[in-house]
């Protein structure tokens, strides 16, 4: 079993992990921490998933079906993907943690572990990695700043938006220059478990252009394409 997640402004994190119960604990953890994580039970599952982007981070497990983790992580060197990687493993012996190193691991983590212990090497592997997007994006006259989770005027008024209208702003304008249909919005903004109308979306597309006060010289659009969604375009920002 494979579960995906979108594209986000958020450090991303692929897990590597058989068991179901310590995949979905790890994955929900590591979520309430912030991070864009998705998760597969075996090297075979994730192979899709590291075809179609690059994570910051891939959490290993050693004992995978299949290909285990030492022979993955080696063979993702070999090809040439440079994302940070932890082992999680049973086994403490000195020659398994000189394994992980030489098959290309950046960390190395027994079981059972400490998620707090956890959760500080993660975010000193992300740190490590340099690959986590800006805080702070720039669009016409305005200032969306992640960290502060607040869109500012240019005369440093804040633009009074609700949570999931500053989500989906954020959204928009991290994937600036791509056409993004609206089921895969409604999975970044609003959750892939939340059942909404995909109307939903052009409703809070129009809010957010009136709460910006939009016209034709605002310095960017956001672009309806007939049957599929949105694509935000802020001339002179370059691709995302």
């Amino acid at each position: 079993m494979t579960t995906t997640s979108p594209p986000s402004t958020r450090p991303s994190i692929l897990i590597v992990e058989d068991d179901a119960n310590l995949r979905m604990g790890l994955r929900d953890n590591l979520r309430d921490e912030g991070y864009d994580v998705t998760d597969a039970a075996s090297a075979k599952d994730a192979g899709p998933l590291l075809q179609g982007r690059v994570f910051d981070l891939l959490i290993l497990d050693v004992m995978l079906p299949g290909e285990d983790g030492y022979s993955l992580c080696r063979r993702l060197r070999s090809e040439g993907v440079k994302s940070m990687v932890m082992m999680l493993t049973a086994r403490s012996l000195e020659d398994d943690l000189v394994r992980g190193f030489e098959a290309g691991a950046q960390d190395y983590l027994t079981k059972p572990y400490r998620l707090r212990e956890l959760l500080a090497r993660v975010r000193a592997l992300v740190r490590r990695a340099g690959t986590a997007p800006p805080q702070v994006m720039t669009f016409g006259a305005f200032t969306l700043d992640l960290g502060r989770r607040a869109v500012l005027r240019a005369d440093g008024s804040e633009v009074d938006l609700t949570r999931t209208e500053f989500d989906l702003l954020a959204f928009l304008l991290r994937h600036r220059d791509r056409a993004l249909p609206r089921g895969e919005i409604l999975d970044a903004v609003w959750g892939r478990d939340v059942i909404v109308d995909p109307r939903t979306v052009d409703n809070f597309v129009s809010n957010l252009k009136k709460k910006l006060g939009w016209t034709s010289v605002s310095g960017f659009t956001i672009h309806t394409l007939r049957g599929v969604g949105y694509r935000m375009e802020v001339p002179g920002a370059g691709p995302s």
